[in-house]
């Protein structure tokens, strides 16, 4: 139930760009991610999309508090071309 909710939150987030981001890297990874992660991943969902966008584009410098390896990953997976949804 809680991945599905955050598959939801993911996918339905308000800006477009952060949704096909965020949903993808969900589809992607949400069913491998351990229970820390789950939580990281949680108050990445949280954020304002603008400022996430601002991080993951590399326009803005991202903060300490959410330069983890789970954001990392995400911008990684997203800079190397992530499939699109089916």
């Amino acid at each position: 139930m809680r991945r599905r909710r955050i598959l939801y939150r993911a996918w339905h987030r308000g800006m477009r760009e952060m949704d096909l981001i965020m949903g993808r890297f969900a589809d992607a990874h949400l069913a491998q991610l351990d229970e820390e992660e789950i939580a990281e991943f949680e108050r990445l969902i949280e954020l304002v999309d603008k400022d996430l966008f601002s991080w993951i584009s590399g326009s803005e410098p991202v903060p300490a508090a959410y330069d983890t390896p789970l954001f990392r990953r995400m911008r990684n997976f997203h800079a190397d071309g992530a499939p699109a949804r089916s």
